[in-house]
This record gives C-alpha cells, structure tokens and sequence, in this order.
C-alpha cells in the first residue's frame, strides 16, 4: 500500500506564504508526510496529522504554528474535532487513539483496544462517541469522556480504512478492504442499535474513504478503482458511479454548506464535484506528489491537501 512509503527527509520550516489575500499558500513543520487534515469547528485552527509521529496545531489566518502534540509513538494517520472543538482525537500506527483538549493542545488521554494500526476516527454530532476503524479489521465505538470502549461493533473481511458518522447520528459508515473484491465493502451500523445493518456491495478495490451527504440519503466511497461510488442508504442499493480519477484517490470531504465535494489523489490530483449533476466541475494537478487527505477551508473557497514532501497546499476551490 502507498501509506507505507518510506518517509523522506525535510527541514523543519514554518508557513510563509500567501496564495489569496491573507490566506496562506503552504504549511511547513512535519518531519514527515501528512496524512490527515481537519479544522477546528470555529475555522481559526487547523490540525494536522503526520508520519513525523506528531500532530500539529496552525493558526490558520496566520499559517503559523501554534504547537506540536508529542506523544504517538507511531505515524500519526487521522485527526478529527468534537463539534464544538473541546476535543481532539488522533489514531496512530502505534495502535492507539489520543485524546487531547482542543483549545490548547493539552493531553487528555490515551485510548487503547485495537491491535493493529488505527486508521480512522470519527466523533458523533453530539460528540458523545468516538468511531474508530483500523487495521484489526474492527469497527469500535468508544466513550470520549472516559476513554471506555462501548462496542466493538464487528469485523470487516480486511483492514477498516475510514469511519463517518451521518449527519443525524443513527448511523456510522465503515470502508474495509478484503482479499478479494467482493470483500471490498462499505457497511452501514445501526449506532443506536450497535449492530450491523446493510453490506454496500459495487467497490473492485480497497475503498480509502467514506462520507455521507448532508441529508443523511447517501454514502459515498472513493475507492482504489478510481471511481466515487455513491449508494441510497435506505435500500442499500448503489446508485451513481462517478469517474475514473486520475490518479488513486485518498482523501475526500464535503464544503461545510454540503454543495461541493472534493477528492485528493495520490499523483496529486484534486476534483471537486457538483452531486447534484453528477459530475465533475474542476480536475487539476497540484505542484506537490501524494494528496493523502483534504477538506474545504470553513468559507468554501480554499482545499487544504496534506502531501508527501511534509506539507499542506491551500488552493483556490475555483482554480489552480
């Protein structure tokens, strides 16, 4: 798999400059490629997951860093806010989950259960459970608050590499891989209920990741068979078959008005895509190799992309 390149060596700088007004252009600090961005619910703070073994925490107005989150004692694959930015979760290729609080910065706590790498993390609406996936082929829902596990909801046939919550929090969406493509599935849990509810068939490949759109009809997929794979949640039945991509895609995410959506690749291309008319609105190559992860600026108007050189580009949603 391409997560497990090897990490090159890079100098340790800070963000400079500016690719729109005062908005920053590229973000330099991991020693390591960057493998998950997510932005803190008040848009001001923007956290960054690297194969440094360290999260990072950027004043996004700025670009400068505010701190680094020491503690993993393996590359860092996932981070994600609680709604309202009290807690930050990362998942590790040590096996654990961290807990750390979200306006400083501060440890809060270390999750342990999975056996394998920890892919994936998830917080629900209310922010009362935290998902996670990884590479024990589980899918576990923990209590945030004590770090207790509440289940261990089940097993996919090979490794879980992204977990999302809908939007109304009944459900949680899992992508594993298997040996063969009839293992590559997304499946839907009853949260609620802690059970498995439909098998989401269609994937020829190891699905990368999973989200559902805004109004809690649909779950989309991206998929190592570069194509986005989009099923009607209620009959389980897949709908819409968006591609191919260029290149393997690896990061998706909706603008925060749920409009666009957008994906990263690994040769570095980046599409946005207009669901309503099903198709493509934008496809362009970034200067940098490997966009692993993405997700929209709070405004909708920049994709902020983690890339194999050890930074984050922030580009226009409308252009080059």
């Amino acid at each position: 798999m391409m997560r497990f390149l090897p990490l090159l060596a890079t100098l340790l700088v800070t963000a400079a400059s500016l690719v729109h007004g005062d908005t920053p252009a590229e973000l330099k600090g991991h020693k390591g490629l960057v493998y998950s961005v997510a932005f803190s619910p008040d848009g001001k703070v923007l956290a960054t997951a690297g194969f440094d073994n360290d999260v990072k925490l950027w004043d996004f107005a700025s670009g400068k860093e505010i701190r680094t989150l020491t503690g993993h004692t393996g590359a860092v694959y996932c981070v994600a806010y609680n709604k309202d930015g009290t807690l930050l979760a990362s998942s590790s290729l040590d096996g654990t989950i961290r807990l750390w609080n979200g306006p400083d910065g501060k440890f809060v706590r270390e999750i342990k259960g999975h056996t394998g790498i920890v892919d994936s993390v998830a917080f629900s609406p209310d922010g009362k459970i935290l998902a996670s996936g990884g590479q024990d082929k589980s899918v576990r829902l923990w209590n945030p608050t004590d770090g207790k596990e509440i289940k261990n909801l089940g097993t996919h046939a090979g490794g879980v590499f992204g977990v999302a919550f809908s939007p109304d929090g009944k459900w949680l969406a899992s992508a594993g891989s298997g040996p063969m493509p009839a293992d590559n599935v997304v499946k839907i849990w009853d949260v609620m209920g802690q059970k498995e509810l439909k098998v989401l068939k269609g994937i020829t490949a190891t699905p990368t990741g999973v989200v559902f759109t805004p109004d809690n009809k649909n779950v989309l997929a991206i998929s190592l068979d570069r194509f986005l794979h989009q099923w009607d949640v209620a009959t389980g039945n897949e709908t819409r078959k968006l591609g191919p991509t260029p290149d393997d895609p690896y990061g998706i995410a909706f603008s925060r008005d749920g409009k666009l959506l957008a994906t990263s690749g690994y040769a570095g291309y980046v599409i946005t895509w207009n669901l309503g008319e099903g198709k493509m609105i934008l496809s362009r190559k970034l200067k940098t190799f490997g966009a692993y992860c993405i997700c929209f600026t709070p405004d909708g108007k920049f994709l902020v992309t983690g890339h194999d050189n050890h930074s984050c580009l922030i580009t226009p949603v409308t252009g080059p």
